[in-house]
């Protein structure tokens, strides 16, 4: 009986330490949970206060404007024009059909569309973009619950097609696809603003709470050295020639000679900046053919899209940028620099023309073919006479002649700032045979851009300056500051002054007495050269006519190009391409002296 009470005394005294760990250990529990609560409570309210606020919370972005382009005279090229953006929120609708009514019918879309966004649950879902402000105040004004119309923006081009292929536009996301509006992407862009509402556990706007604002931060606007008179007076021209001619196509560029900036850049057929995914009619007619290629019906389709954008893109695009060509006679002024440079011909040297020459086994044609008989170097560059040019670049010397085709920056881009230019096809040094070095002599067997030869010339004639042709100036902040000035590289001395005088008094003989006097401008000193080269394969009948000018001939201050490609009827470079540059500079040297452009 003893040991049986001794072992329940045992027992017992277990039982009361187990009761009491426990107890103990459900004491220090509650103190570890009651300091946790406390420090969660002190020092984490603010982080656990946000997060419940960001469980109740819907966000919004509101659009920034986007930064305006502006010209050389103040001129708005591209703007921002206030649309609505609507959406629904489907746990906030009370009504459903009358939502679906109202949408569809202000905002022309059908009764399908919108019935199918509006009973989606979702967050938040978008109707439709880009609608017209007096369209969404109106569904705005009907205070229809779980219908937010937002105030937005939209590119906008005052001008419509002016500049087309250099201001570029922007997609649905108002960012740049092509031109400036790609290049400068990062000052026009702005930074987006939000709009945050507090709504109960079922997503419904709790009233009286209103809203959370974080306003949107504007772009910079970009201002570029494009002036709106030449740029319009230049692509008048440019259509002019397109039509009467029914080209293919009409480029003209207008460049200061000296510091790169780009007065005008014209590459017609363009295209409307507000309308830029409906193809002109010049494509149209092209897309209905190359449709008609696809006749399995299940392919057809994809053809279609697939050729929709090839052409697109084609529209898109710049040629005075994005394409090559062979030049021609205008790279004959190359020709005469690096035989001037190198001493390989003078001004006054002596040559006869019989109209043609033999190199190796090959006849070339002078595009005379009765020749030019006797002449000098100045009267060969005005008589624009290929076995003249050809014999100079044979005194060169194929290596030294792409030394200097290297150091005119011809191998090179010319940094332009817009997007997708295209390099020089040249041939390399060890390919370059007398035949090869012959025909590069009078422009053709290799391709540059216009720009680039346009660029590599200006250098040339202004004293040996290889200079970055450019639009942009400054980025100015919405309230006028500036941002940034743009700075761009020039390459001193790519050629003599030496070389340059004779240039300029030789190209001067060209636009006076030779065959480019249909560029010739009563009252002002202008220089130049005309081209008339033929497109490959060579026979096809298809010519491209250009002249290339600069005033004053003496004191160089702005150089224009107009490049005419595959003109109907006649095609020759000076009576067709000469003229567009005389009409041109007739109007613009006075406006440029009246303004005082320097």
């Amino acid at each position: 009986m003893a040991g049986i009470n001794s072992t329940g005394r045992r027992n017992m005294t277990v039982q009361k330490r187990k009761t009491f760990v426990l107890c103990s250990l459900s004491v220090i529990a509650l103190l570890l949970l009651g300091v946790r609560v406390g420090y969660l409570m002190i020092f984490c309210s603010e982080h656990y206060t946000e997060l419940a606020t960001d469980l109740h919370e819907r966000e919004r972005d509101i659009k920034a404007a986007r930064g305006r382009i502006i010209d050389s005279t103040g001129t708005v090229l591209a703007d921002n024009k206030t649309v609505c953006t609507i959406s629904v929120i489907h746990s906030q609708i009370e009504d459903p059909e009358t939502v679906i009514e109202v949408l569809s019918r202000e905002l022309g879309l059908s009764e399908e569309y919108v019935r199918k966004r509006v009973e989606k649950y979702s967050a938040r879902e978008r109707i439709k973009n880009n609608v017209e402000k007096a369209v969404g105040d109106k569904i705005r004004s009907l205070d229809l619950a779980g219908v937010k119309v937002d105030e937005d923006y939209k590119r906008y081009y005052p001008y419509g097609s002016l500049a087309s292929k250099v201001l570029g536009f922007t997609g649905g996301d108002n960012q740049g696809i092509i031109g400036l509006e790609v290049s400068y992407e990062e000052y026009l862009t702005g930074t987006k603003g939000k709009i945050l509402t507090l709504t109960d556990a079922k997503g419904i706007e709790l009233d009286g709470m209103g809203e959370r604002r974080r306003e949107p931060e504007a772009g910079k606007d970009l201002y570029v050295s494009l002036d709106i008179n030449i740029q319009q007076y230049a692509t008048q021209l440019a259509k002019q020639a397109y039509e009467t001619k029914q080209a293919a196509g009409v480029s003209i560029i207008v460049m200061n000679v000296n510091n790169g900036e780009i007065l005008a850049m014209v590459d017609v057929p363009e295209f409307d900046l507000n309308d830029p995914f409906t193809l002109i009619d010049e494509f149209q007619i092209e897309n209905v053919q190359t449709e008609n290629l696809q006749t399995e019906e299940g392919k057809q389709e994809e053809k279609k899209q697939e050729s929709t954008q090839d052409l697109l893109n084609k529209m898109w695009r710049n040629g005075c940028i994005n394409d090559t060509y062979e030049p021609g006679s205008t790279f004959k002024i190359i020709t005469a620099a690096a035989g001037l440079e190198s001493g390989s011909v003078t001004l006054q040297d002596n040559f006869s023309c019989p109209g043609f020459i033999i190199v190796d086994d090959r006849k070339i044609r002078c595009h005379k073919v009765a020749g030019h008989g006797a002449e000098d170097f100045t009267h060969a560059v005005m008589n624009s006479c290929n076995p003249v040019f050809i014999t100079v670049g044979l005194r060169i010397g194929a290596q030294k002649y792409y030394e200097y085709f290297t150091q005119f920056g011809l191998k090179q881009k010319t940094g332009i700032d817009l997007p997708g230019e295209a390099a020089t096809i040249m041939h390399q040094p060890d390919k370059i045979g007398n035949v090869e070095l012959a025909t590069i002599s009078f422009g053709q067997s290799f391709q540059i851009t216009p720009i680039r030869l346009m660029t590599t010339v200006a250098g040339l004639i202004n004293g040996g300056k290889l200079v970055t042709p450019h639009f942009g100036v400054k980025a100015v902040n919405s309230d006028g500051t500036i941002v940034e000035e743009f700075t761009y590289p020039i390459s001193e001395g790519i050629v003599s002054s030496d070389t340059t005088e004779k240039l300029r008094y030789v190209l001067e003989q060209v636009v006076e007495n030779g065959g480019g006097k249909n560029g010739y401008v009563e009252g002002f000193r202008v220089g130049g050269k005309t081209a008339t080269s033929q497109t490959l394969p060579r026979g096809s009948g298809r010519y491209i006519a250009s002249f290339l000018g600069f005033a004053p001939a003496d004191n160089p201050k702005i150089m224009a190009l107009a490049i005419i490609d595959t003109p109907q009827g006649t095609y020759y470079g000076g009576q067709i391409a000469a003229p567009v540059v005389r009409q041109l500079f007739e109007n613009v040297l006075p406006y440029l002296e009246e303004i005082g452009y320097e």
